[in-house]
């Protein structure tokens, strides 16, 4: 794989380490990093060559000189993207561009969430999480709704066939939860939707614990809210859709706007 020198490049990615940045000082600029530039340069080569996930970049000493860069300045670039899912490094084999999941950011948005609500009593970012939720799934109404409109479909009536029975019977339905989202969200055919999706409800059930909220009284009308959306894309109806997207989050917005008033 031919060398390209950082000068060459052209294009310009903007470091996610310097959005990881909590300054200490606000006043005062903050220079990048060789590290932080030798990630923005590995990025570049990445997207100037064109590679894809599973593509290998070239060896460290062909990416040291690639780049422009030392070999301790470019074995930290790596370890920090690995870290992002930029990056693999499979021992023995080499580097490959990584599976560019959303998995960090499900961590980094479950440990703020964490952060605040145990040391500040804060629901916020919680309800900041739940607001971004509901206006993807609100957003999708009219991909979903043509997509399902006049169609049969067993498995999600079963899914909430089954949230039905076990909210009668008092229990929680996680599991058919989030198989109901990511069934349904799979028909507004768009990836980065139904991984981002997926990654906030991981965020939501990962705080939920640590702030010890209770939801039980609301399983019924949240079961009834997820059939009645299946019901309105069947139907074609969008606004229906939306609005019963609104009575699913309606009882967490009760909860976490009674936790903030208090």
């Amino acid at each position: 794989m031919p060398s390209t020198p950082v000068s060459d490049f052209v294009v310009s990615v903007p470091s996610m380490s310097y959005l990881d940045r909590s300054p200490i000082d606000t006043d005062t600029p903050q220079q990048p990093s060789r590290c932080d530039i030798t990630m923005d340069a590995i990025k570049s080569y990445i997207i100037n060559h064109k590679l894809v996930p599973g593509d290998s970049l070239p060896t460290e000493t062909e990416l040291c000189q690639a780049v422009k860069a030392s070999r301790s300045s470019v074995r930290e670039a790596v370890r920090k993207l690995e870290a992002l899912h930029i990056v693999k490094v499979v021992h023995g084999r080499g580097t490959f561009v990584g599976d560019l999941s959303l998995e960090p950011l499900v961590e980094t948005l479950a440990f703020r969430a964490m952060v605040k609500a145990t040391s500040k009593q804060d629901f916020s970012e919680l309800r900041n999480v739940v607001q971004v939720r509901r206006s993807l799934d609100k957003g999708v109404a009219e991909p979903i709704v043509a997509a399902l409109k006049g169609t049969e479909q067993p498995e999600l009536v079963e899914i909430t066939d089954r949230m039905m029975q076990r909210a009668n019977e008092g229990d929680s339905f996680l599991d058919e939860d989030i198989a109901f989202h990511s069934r349904l969200l799979a028909y507004a055919d768009n990836a980065v939707l139904s991984q981002l999706s997926d990654s906030l409800w991981m965020v939501h059930m990962a705080v939920l614990p640590s702030l010890g909220l209770q939801v039980s009284a609301q399983l019924r009308d949240s079961a009834e809210a997820h059939r009645d959306m299946l019901d309105a894309a069947l139907a074609g109806d969008a606004d229906a859709y939306r609005r019963a997207v609104d009575d699913h989050y309606r009882p967490i917005d009760a909860i976490l706007a009674d936790e903030l008033d208090r």
